[in-house]
């Protein structure tokens, strides 16, 4: 009985030394990466071992998440683990702290309060990190501060609205990654007092913007809206109402910049929304892709471009706001805009371009308002010498300008080419060296992929913007995952979105005649212009044969397939925290795959002895196919509103967006439901 009772003990204690930190080094990620971050060894101190924290000159402690927020505030400050303070004195720059862990203490001082806030999400992570390896704190000092004060991201809500609570949980996951702002493209997602008709009857109320306002902003973080205008205008011009304000009477795409009622109506959108986020600094103003008629005025173009961007800029400043304008347009009547674009140009090459065309930016440089920031968007080739180009033009002239990359453009499902990472880099990089101190990263509803696919672009956009060009793509993607899932699931073998990216590549035409997904709804006849054609069972083996090349992708998209639904899996099991985004990647693995089922069913069917049988299995793909769509609409309206309001009026679609070509969910699954429509009406 004591042998017995004697292992049981040395059993318990075994299992108990497990589960305790041990005094070993840790492989600690922080992202961003802090400026200078050096580890002198091991503290006492374990991710559970934290209960008091003193605060030196009464400061307020910031908002903290919830794997802090068991500490307790003690008057006595020997009692304490944290001590922490603002000195304004500190040789650091704004948002900027230092983080000092000793054996048994953690010494936070910040330059401000937006820095003391990044110390504790700093804190935050190293704590994280510190719990899923079991290991305790670093003996360390951090010096931390951001090389672009301004890091902006896009938020997008043209074609869907999410849940009130994820637009919460957006905000805190960017908050926990040191983004300080969000331009909010609000379209008809905010409730007009002024102008009722604009706005969709899902619409979140000036008071339900005010409070995620005030919620961001106590997180530093500051919300300013977007509202199109000049163009981009359909959301206001497809009513009936507004019609008498179109630049061309058939088309809902821009204002007509002439009529005086024109402003009257973009200044009430304007008031109400600078109303719902009052804490934003900025208003943008948008003005990009847009040539407007001039209605036999005598005017051109980038006259009536010009005279609406004055009237606009000088509400702004009437309100308090800084103007946002997309510079594109100057920039293509005067013959410079495709070079900015162009990265296989030499700097000869740019030169003469810029040399022949420059005197015509000249002649209306002194009409370019000088309280707006131009922002200078390039989402593919930011690298390109004219890019750069342009934005020391406006510099040279003393013209504001920020720069805008993107983590999402006209990409179908998700991001494509590493989340967009080389292009983020390159333009933070730009920034930086052109000292533009702002950034926009910007994530276009177009396509509308679900929001938790972006967040590895956003995590590199936070990374660029605050350390700079520190880690390599490669190594920001191991960050990502220790970060958003676990230590354990930083390994390589676990790196599954790359992968997925092909697949979704391959995808998205698979089952179509060319590059067609986006424009089916535009097409008299698409079961015949676009989709496929299918086995004729006259002609046994021609369909195989007509398409080899397709029936290899599909082979490819179902290895890959496999694969990351393996990973995925595992991964689900293993991470502690965000299952969602897992669950998220693993609905795009799953539908992705399916029109690669379907084709193989196809060769099965055109090379069957057994017709009946193999006939039967491609009748029954699309009620399969439903359980696909439907497990994926279960996943996606945890956090997304999937149909827009029954009354809900569609554009004219100038841009093929196909998340605004059906009023529910039915535009990202249109081309395998016509493929079954045809399926029907063959066999």
């Amino acid at each position: 009985m004591k042998k017995y009772i004697g292992y049981s003990l040395l059993l318990l204690s075994i299992i108990i030394a497990s589960c305790e930190p041990i005094k070993r080094t840790g492989d600690f990620k922080i992202l961003p990466l802090p400026q200078e971050f050096e580890i002198k060894g091991v503290s006492a101190l374990a991710h559970n071992s934290l209960k008091n924290i003193y605060a030196l000159d009464a400061v307020k402690m910031p908002i903290v998440s919830n794997v802090l927020s068991d500490l307790v505030s003690t008057p006595n400050k020997a009692e304490a683990q944290i001590t922490y303070a603002i000195d304004n004195t500190l040789d650091l720059s704004e948002d900027g702290y230092q983080l000092d862990i000793s054996e048994n203490q953690i010494e936070i001082k910040a330059k401000d309060e937006a820095g003391l806030f990044y110390a504790f999400k700093t804190l935050e992570q190293l704590l994280i990190d510190a719990k899923d390896q079991k290991v305790n704190l670093p003996i360390c000092t951090i010096k931390d501060y951001p090389v672009l004060s301004y890091r902006a991201v896009h938020l997008d809500m043209k074609h869907h609205r999410e849940t009130l609570d994820y637009y919460y949980a957006i905000i805190d996951k960017l908050a926990a990654y040191k983004v300080n702002a969000i331009i909010a493209e609000v379209e008809d997602k905010l409730e007009y007092k002024s102008q009722p008709t604009v706005s969709s009857a899902d619409a979140l109320s000036v008071e339900e913007w005010q409070a995620l306002s005030k919620y961001a902003s106590e997180r530093h973080i500051k919300i300013s809206p977007l509202i199109q205008g000049l163009g981009h205008a359909s959301f206001i011009l497809k009513h009936e109402k507004y019609k008498h304000l179109r630049d061309d009477p058939e088309n809902d795409w821009a204002f007509n910049p002439l009529d005086p009622k024109t402003y009257d109506l973009q200044f009430d959108l304007y008031r109400d929304a600078l109303a719902a986020l009052p804490d934003g600094k900025y208003l943008h103003i948008g003005g990009d892709e847009v040539h407007t008629t001039g209605r036999n005025s005598g005017k051109t173009s980038l006259d009536l471009q010009l005279m609406w961007l004055e009237k606009v800029c000088k509400f702004a400043e009437e309100n308090n706001r800084i103007p946002i304008f997309w510079d594109d347009m100057p920039l293509k009547d005067s013959g410079v805009y495709d070079s900015m674009f162009d990265s296989d140009l030499s700097q000869e090459e740019i030169d003469k371009i810029w040399a022949e065309n420059e005197h015509k930016l000249a002649a209306f440089v002194d009409k370019l308002p000088k309280n707006c920031i131009y922002m200078r968007w390039n989402y593919s080739n930011s690298d390109a010498l004219g890019n750069s180009k342009a934005m020391k033009w406006f510099i040279d002239h003393d013209l504001q300008v920020m720069g805008a990359t993107a983590g999402q453009t006209r990409w179908v499902l998700m991001p494509q080419q590493e989340s967009n990472m080389n292009n983020i880099r390159s333009f933070v990089n730009a920034s930086i060296d052109n000292n533009l101190n702002r950034i926009l990263l910007t994530l276009w509803d177009d396509d509308s992929p679900h929001f938790e696919l972006y967040m590895r672009g956003i995590l590199a956009f936070a990374e660029y913007s605050w350390a700079g060009d520190k880690r390599t793509i490669e190594e920001i993607k191991t960050t990502h995952r220790q970060r958003e899932f676990s230590h354990e699931l930083s390994a390589p073998k676990y790196a599954f979105i790359d992968d997925l990216e092909i697949q979704v590549g391959l995808w998205k035409n698979i089952l179509l005649k060319g590059n067609k997904r986006n424009y089916l709804k535009k097409m008299e006849n698409p079961l015949e212009e676009g989709v496929i054609s299918l086995p004729d069972l006259k002609n046994k083996g021609a369909w195989t044969s007509e398409n080899e090349e397709r029936l290899d992708k599909a082979e490819e998209i179902l290895i890959s397939y496999e694969q990351v639904a393996d990973q995925i899996d595992e991964m689900k099991s293993m991470t502690t925290r965000n299952l969602y985004t897992l669950e998220v990647y693993e609905q795009v693995n799953e539908l992705t795959a399916y029109p690669a089922k379907v084709l193989m069913a196809f060769k099965e069917l055109d090379n069957s002895n057994n017709e009946a049988g193999s006939l039967s299995k491609v009748k029954n793909l699309e009620e399969e196919f439903n359980k696909v769509r439907n497990e994926l609409e279960a996943v996606y309206s945890k956090t997304r509103n999937l149909n827009k309001p029954a009354d809900y009026i569609l554009d004219q679609d100038h841009h093929a967006h196909l998340a605004n070509q059906s009023i529910n969910f039915d535009w990202q699954f249109y081309a395998e439901m016509l493929l079954f429509d045809k399926i029907s009406q063959t066999y």
